[in-house]
């Protein structure tokens, strides 16, 4: 079943490059609204990535960059996050896979719905890691980190412990 699953995305995914469904890229988060497809060729050199205020649905202090797709739409996107040293994400998930690589600096990751310093893994430069959906899982850079994150929007973050989503934080400070 899970195969099954996997193979799906997979030869969705396959589809959609193939038949030219890329967005157009390099929109600062929360991204402007884009056509769902594009026929123009996605080439974004390391010192052109635009870096841009993460979601509301993350901590503060994360920088984004869209580099394919609409997170905020139904679709493959793209995006990168730069986190400060010691940036955490709490313990949550998402309702559909993450695909998730390192592009520099150390990112420990743990499972579960509570922290665990002891039982995260140390994923370094060229690491790659994949999250089934729902899955819970936190993170914390050690030493400035940027990953790459690649999933199926709409991105939605569910925190395990409503305390943690920093959406209620603002409500509640307003």
């Amino acid at each position: 079943m899970r195969y099954d699953r996997l193979k799906k995305g997979v030869i969705t995914a396959g589809v959609m490059l193939l038949a030219g469904m890329a967005v157009s890229a390099q929109q600062t988060p929360p991204a402007k609204k884009t056509p769902a497809t594009s026929t123009k060729h996605i080439m974004v050199a390391a010192d052109e990535v635009k870096w841009g205020k993460g979601p509301a649905a993350l901590p503060p202090g994360v920088e984004v960059a869209v580099l394919e797709g609409n997170p905020e739409q139904k679709g493959l996107f793209t995006i990168r996050a730069k986190m400060p040293d010691g940036y955490t994400v709490p313990p949550h998930s998402h309702p559909t896979d993450e695909r998730l690589t390192i592009i520099s600096g150390t990112l420990m990751a743990g499972l579960g719905g509570t922290v665990d310093e002891s039982a995260m893994h140390a994923l370094e430069t060229g690491a790659y890691a994949t999250m089934p959906a729902r899955t819970n899982h936190y993170v914390r850079a050690k030493g400035e980190a940027v990953i790459q994150i690649s999933a199926m929007g709409p991105f939605e973050v569910k925190y395990v412990h409503p305390r943690d989503d920093p959406r209620k934080k603002t409500v509640a400070a307003k």
